[in-house]
């Protein structure tokens, strides 16, 4: 049996639950929790907020701890071997995305905590290609939120091929962005933070921003109207969007990673004469993931976080939801 907490209904309290998980696949493997990170998402699951969680919910995708026990025909990691594991827990393994290693958009994904039951437990399962190993230089307590958080921020600083010489902003120094700012200084950009909290001011730069901008001022955004190479949102609010567009250099690439409630209103024109571009992502894959603690471990990366015991599961959920984290929540197993 797996001795988890949760939720049996939207919005409910989070309480003691046993469940028997069956056998293990083939593919499989059995972690043992050693701490799970506390995401936005799991709040919006557990709230049904994207009407897509089932009940009871264990959330909990962003795990660290040690294989426990690996199907017959896991061959990647051992017994004992330290991995992380994300939104995702299995990829179909043949797809055209999958063999060309975008597992990360494979249509026939299994998500940790969509349909089954995620990482606020003493075990979680997944497929054996989503278990991500540790490096040395990655401290375990707080490498879970990297695989949520982190990847969702980095992905895109690979896939859209951004440059050790390009102006880049971040927008929101939040539990993404405060992450993306230290990734983009070390990958050896000019950043640039747009934050709307005047008090984060001087957090921004001891993440690695070179100049902040307060987004609530129209007139600081004007100033760096076509200077941006590439523009990473991390939040997910309207923003002034003419003005942002107008911040992109020729060329520029806006990007987002936080789930805009409203449509996003994009004048043709000037993208087109500008040959400016919009898109978005969602996490990378797991050779993106590696590649990204890879760089974590070399450059000393990692997410501020605040520590509850998983126990007090109520109480880290009440903190995030009020929004007083700074910057991720963990939850240590207990």
């Amino acid at each position: 049996m797996i001795r988890a907490y949760a939720a049996r209904e939207a919005g409910g309290r989070l309480e003691p639950f046993e469940y028997d998980p069956g056998e293990l696949g083939a593919e499989q493997v059995e972690i043992d929790v050693q701490a799970c990170g506390l995401c936005h998402s799991d709040l919006s699951m557990w709230k049904n907020d994207w009407q897509m969680a089932s009940f009871p919910l264990v959330p909990g995708h962003e795990v660290v701890g040690t294989v426990a026990a690996v199907g017959p025909s896991v061959t990647q990691v051992k017994v004992g071997d330290t991995v992380g594991l994300g939104w995702y827990s299995g990829s179909c393994m043949t797809c055209d995305y999958c063999m060309a290693g975008d597992h990360n958009v494979c249509a026939g994904n299994e998500q940790t905590i969509v349909g089954r039951h995620g990482g606020f437990a003493d075990k979680v399962r997944c497929k054996a290609e989503w278990a991500t190993l540790l490096p040395e230089g990655v401290d375990a307590k707080k490498a879970g939120p990297l695989f949520c958080g982190g990847i969702t921020v980095f992905n895109p600083i690979v896939q859209c091929g951004v440059r050790p010489t390009d102006r880049v902003g971040v927008i929101g120094i939040g539990g993404l962005g405060h992450l993306a700012l230290q990734f983009l200084r070390a990958w050896g950009c000019e950043v640039t933070a747009f934050t709307s909290s005047e008090s984060k001011r001087d957090q921004a730069r001891g993440m690695g921003a070179h100049h902040v901008v307060a987004s609530s001022d129209s007139g600081q955004l004007d100033a760096v109207a076509g200077s941006m190479d590439f523009i990473l949102s991390t939040v997910n609010v309207d923003l002034d969007w003419p003005r942002y567009f107008a911040a992109l250099r020729a060329r520029g690439r806006f990007h987002t990673v936080g789930a805009i409630p409203s449509p996003v209103p994009v004048a043709a024109f000037p993208m087109i004469a500008g040959e400016k571009s919009f898109s978005g992502s969602p996490l990378g894959s797991p050779a993106t993931t590696r590649k990204m603690l890879e760089f974590c471990a070399r450059h000393g990366i990692e997410a501020v976080t605040e520590h509850f015991p998983m126990s007090e599961v109520n109480e880290a959920f009440a903190h995030l939801e009020g929004g007083q984290a700074r910057y991720r929540v963990v939850l240590d197993r207990d």
